[in-house]
């Protein structure tokens, strides 16, 4: 018999696991509630991470989701650096790495996600980071302090956002990148050109079209990144910002169904193969009622949108998430954007506003229907964007 039992039983430490905590008491559940993280800190914001936090603008404690006497206070309680290691779903019992066996009438998978590393030669230099917690960005900057030249790997959102976070103090940053342009795969190249001409007037250099071959150092330590078009770009430190994978291990190992995506498989509600399992986050392959085929949004927004579904329908409202995923950053304060999504083809972009403040949207559209907007600077109503994303009504190019 396990030692202790939980109503419900959240396991992971990010913002969807955090988001249902408060959610469920919010809604008024006043059953026993834990949440399991292998985290050291209280679940917390990640885009910090790589902007406020890694620049030293933010302290840790700006970071957190909930002030730390929230879950005292909610009565949920908080197991930090504490691992799922086992999860019965028919017995329904978790074994914790603290040796401790809990039962369980709920439970919400959101492990997350780790980070894709690069298995290239000099890989395993001192020197090369990649960037997913707070303990990360702390190591980050430790190691940037007295170096001048730091050469970041990706065009996408972590690439740009250290890029300029780096520059911000005072660092000598080249971003290479497999696509032509910054953020160009999210937002097309026109738009990538303009979020690329950011960056170079800050004094970013952009190298595109090229990938990594290998990082070259000596004494340990990397020194260059050697691409495969034949550059060698000097480095004193190296930041990847490749992508992610959703992290299923205990899902897998739970016998939880795994999407064709890469995620653990969830119906529109967010139920998992398994009864009374829930899923939400970067881990979590559902069918989207907004795109009509199943999706895997990596984005912290729509992870926080997932854990209020998923703690609501653990209350019994058996509702489809039906939120349209919400995206967005900054680059160091120069420009904003958000971004709803994502469009997963599109045949015409619709761009408004002159640009010549920095201020324009572009509308993606796929057979006269919205599946996706961009706002820079706060041009655009997105409210009314994601009205039509929803729909899917035909609109017209002036109705826009």
């Amino acid at each position: 018999m396990p030692e202790r039992h939980a109503d419900i039983l959240l396991v992971g430490g990010g913002i969807a696991s955090a988001t249902a905590a408060r959610t469920l008491r919010e809604e008024g559940f006043a059953g026993s509630v834990v949440l399991a993280s292998r985290e050291l800190d209280p679940p917390y914001h990640r885009p910090p991470a790589s902007k406020g936090y890694l620049t030293g603008a933010e302290a840790r404690e700006d970071a957190l989701i909930v002030p730390p006497g929230w879950w005292e206070e909610a009565g949920v309680e908080l197991l930090t650096r504490t691992s799922v290691l086992e999860l019965d779903c028919a017995a329904r019992t978790a074994q914790l790495s603290s040796r401790e066996e809990i039962g369980f009438g709920q439970a919400l998978v959101a492990t997350g996600a780790m980070v894709r590393r690069l298995a290239v030669d000099g890989a395993e230099l001192e020197g090369v980071h990649y960037l997913r917690a707070l303990g990360n960005a702390d190591a980050l900057r430790r190691d940037v302090e007295a170096v001048e030249r730091v050469v970041c790997v990706g065009g996408s959102y972590i690439g740009s956002e250290v890029a300029a976070s780096l520059t911000q103090l005072g660092k000598r940053v080249t971003v290479l990148m497999q696509e032509e342009h910054v953020l160009e795969r999210q937002f097309g190249e026109r738009a990538g050109r303009f979020f690329e001409g950011v960056l170079e007037a800050h004094g970013i250099e952009i190298v595109g079209s090229d990938e990594v071959e290998r990082f070259a150092g000596s004494k340990g330590r990397v020194q260059a990144v050697v691409t495969k078009g034949g550059r060698e770009l000097p480095a004193d430190v190296v930041v990847c910002g490749v992508g992610a994978i959703p992290d299923v291990m205990l899902a897998r190992k739970s016998g939880l169904a795994i999407g064709e995506l890469g995620g653990v498989r969830c119906d529109a509600r967010l139920r998992t193969s398994a009864e009374g399992v829930f899923a939400a986050g970067d881990m979590c392959e559902y069918d989207s009622v907004v795109h009509g085929r199943p999706m895997r949004i990596e984005h912290e927004e729509h992870a926080a949108a997932q854990g209020v579904t998923a703690a609501r329908n653990m209350l019994g409202a058996d509702a489809p998430h039906e939120e349209v995923p919400y995206f967005f950053s900054d680059l160091a304060d120069w420009t904003g954007l958000e971004y709803l999504g994502p469009a997963l083809s599109y045949d015409e972009e619709l761009w408004r506003g002159s640009g010549d403040d920095g201020a324009f949207s572009v509308w993606y559209l796929d057979g006269g229907r919205v599946r996706g907007m961009l706002s820079v600077a706060g041009h655009g109503d997105l409210d009314r964007a994601r009205e039509l994303i929803r729909s899917g009504e035909p609109v017209g190019a002036q109705a826009l």
